[in-house]
């Protein structure tokens, strides 16, 4: 019924403006400028009033660099630049008030198979995962941007490694003996990397395919490394994070004498700039490094992607490797 009268109306007005036009064709003319103008008046001033006001969200908005000089970690500083054009108070006391977490992609000092760290401080910016006698089934970290690979990021003093897997070498402390990270399946897919060595490792299962190099040396060696696979009946939950900026990216076992264990060790799409990527006394069931574009100084006569002759392997797929010229990756 409704529809039909506002037809009905709509007609009515139609017949009178016609009959208007009729009568006073200049008049008539004269009242639809006078409503042209009007309705064009006001979708001026409400774009104007739209500019104004997301200039002044711009404004406020502080840059990245300038919330890094305040002492915010990276992931904050992100969730505040990219939320949106207005970071509401809710949104940012949620962020300040909880407490780190591995799973939030915070940066800190990880006892696995803890989510909370066991140190962390807005100007340690490395996500470091420490394995000992735990075994953990799933790790995984994806989707993040490492080294000098954004604004305002260094690599921590001392370090010229933006991302070091594995175990660690014997020191002078004879206190102190050497680590192997022992993992079912290490996948590494997907990696941006400077130069990336794999060294000093045992791979019953050895897969290096797809990768794209600027010089590349691939000598592993024929040997009898076991096939493994990472049990231990209870073992921790699965530590899953994605995205994140961090000045480095560590996982190693940490302890004297205690191999760390994790089943499935995923690493996948790193961003790295400033530093080697480094893969060391690691003893997998299989190891699969695929899809990664490795390099940056332009010659191939220097080896970017290295896999060194303390590689032992029982099973050896190389295939799909090509060397290619590439300059250093632009931060982010």
């Amino acid at each position: 019924m409704w529809v039909a009268e506002l037809l009905v109306k709509i007609l009515f007005a139609f017949d009178l403006l016609w009959m208007d036009f009729l009568r006073s064709p200049r008049a008539t003319y004269s009242k639809l400028i006078y409503w042209r103008d009007k309705i064009l008046g006001t979708v001026e001033y409400l774009q104007s009033e739209s500019a104004k006001w997301k200039a002044l969200f711009t404004t406020v908005k502080m840059p990245y660099t300038v919330l890094r000089s305040f002492g915010l970690s990276p992931q904050l500083c992100a969730s505040l630049l990219i939320g949106g054009s207005v970071a509401t108070t809710g949104v940012v006391a949620n962020e300040v008030m909880q407490p780190p977490s591995f799973s939030r992609g915070d940066a800190g000092i990880y006892d696995a198979p803890l989510d909370a760290p066991v140190f962390a401080a807005e100007e340690y910016n490395t996500l470091r995962l420490d394995l000992g006698t735990t075994p953990v089934g799933n790790i995984t970290i994806e989707d993040v941007t490492l080294g000098t690979g954004f604004t305002g990021s260094t690599l921590p003093a001392g370090e010229t490694s933006v991302i070091i897997v594995g175990g660690l070498p014997a020191v002078v402390d004879p206190a102190f003996s050497e680590t192997y990270l022992e993992v079912g399946t290490l996948i590494i897919d997907r990696w941006r990397c400077e130069t990336l060595a794999i060294e000093n490792s045992e791979i019953h299962n050895l897969v290096i395919s797809g990768n794209a190099s600027d010089g590349q040396s691939i000598a592993a060696v024929a040997g009898v490394p076991r096939n493994r696979g990472i049990g231990g009946g209870n073992r921790a939950d699965d530590m899953v994070t994605s995205g994140g900026y961090y000045d480095q990216l560590k996982i190693t076992s940490a302890a004297s004498g205690i191999n760390g264990k994790v089943d499935i060790l995923k690493i996948s799409n790193m961003w790295t700039k400033g530093g080697a990527c480094t893969i060391s006394r690691v003893k997998a069931g299989t190891m699969e490094v695929t899809l990664n574009e490795v390099g940056g100084d332009s010659d191939l006569a220097t080896k970017a992607f290295t896999v060194a002759t303390s590689v032992i392997y029982k099973s050896f797929t190389n295939e799909s490797n090509i060397e290619l010229a590439m300059a250093v990756p632009a931060a982010q």
